[in-house]
């Protein structure tokens, strides 16, 4: 199997290898650029042509409970949309902001880099918010782990760490059980029950009811993103940008929309209906389960590798 760089991530901290011929294609046609496709889907927003862009990398996505506010995890720091659509850092940090995931009001998790000219260890482990991300404190693996994805659900957070290719769980943020290792772009969680668990592979959505202690063989369609919304509803977006929902665990899918904008960046469901999917041009909310989509943000991330 032919090794792998995903060309959206930085080379220094994507070691993810084997995804197969058909999602190499699919990331040749795809590849960075000004590109964009809405796929048919409404799209706009008042403010979302004349506010200024963000320029940087998107990695993760996520809306505080409490207020509903949006925050964007990047290349270069934690955004919010300020009152005029336009793209509002928060607090001072300018860190590489890699997985990322809400898990309660205020209180965000997540790892990744120092920001250039910092002596900190190059990986950040796990870090965690309890002010919507004004300020950060390690809570574990601090120059150890490097998770790309990390998700939440119902006291026990997993990530998956890419500096080995494993899936690692804790029920504390400090103490760690590895659990599987395999080749993943990103997994995702059922929000009521944690020991079920699906990965995007080079074969298609891997599926786990053990807790990733161990999966079954990747099927069905390739998927870039996950997010498991509720119980009966995951969502996933393929290079694309074709939307999909599986009703039974990530078993079978159904294509239901395109996200426009081009090549996806990240992918979180807020809940069955409510959906954020960041692209190379903006990023977008539905409210309806993607059948229409609204710019939240404008983004301009070719400028940033």
């Amino acid at each position: 199997m032919p090794a792998f760089t995903n060309p959206f991530r930085r080379p220094r901290t994507r070691s993810l290898s084997a995804v197969g011929s058909v999602v190499a294609g699919a990331l040749l046609l795809a590849a960075c650029g000004d590109s964009t496709s809405d796929g048919g889907a409404a799209a706009g927003g008042e403010g979302s042509k004349s506010a200024p862009a963000l320029h940087s990398h998107i990695h993760g996505l996520g809306v505080d409970p409490e207020d509903g506010r949006l925050y964007v995890a990047t290349h270069e720091g934690i955004f919010t949309p300020d009152n005029g659509g336009g793209p509002q850092l928060v607090g001072e940090s300018r860190d590489d902001f890699m997985g990322f995931t809400v898990a309660g009001a205020k209180t965000f998790l997540a790892s990744g880099h120092p920001a250039p000219g910092s002596n900190q260890p190059d990986n950040h482990g796990l870090i965690k918010s309890t002010d919507a991300g004004k300020t950060w404190k390690t809570a574990s693996l601090r120059g150890e782990a490097d998770f790309h994805s990390l998700d939440y659900a119902k006291g026990v957070i997993y990530g998956y760490d890419s500096t080995g290719g494993v899936l690692r769980m804790s029920e504390d943020g400090t103490n760690w059980k590895a659990r599987a290792r395999l080749q993943a772009l990103d997994f995702a969680v059922n929000p009521s029950d944690p020991s079920q668990v699906v990965a995007t592979t080079a074969d298609g959505v891997a599926r786990s009811t053990d807790g990733g202690a161990t999966f079954g063989p990747g099927e069905g369609a390739g998927m870039e993103f996950l997010s498991w919304a509720s119980p009966g509803s995951v969502f996933g977006v393929d290079f694309t940008g074709a939307l999909s929902i599986s009703s039974d665990g990530g078993a079978n899918w159904k294509k239901t929309a395109s996200v426009p904008g081009g090549q996806p960046q990240a992918l979180t469901a807020v809940d069955e209906r409510h959906i954020l999917a960041a692209t190379q041009d903006g990023i977008y909310e539905s409210q309806d389960a993607g059948k229409t989509f609204t710019k939240r943000l404008s983004v301009a991330s070719g400028d940033h590798h």
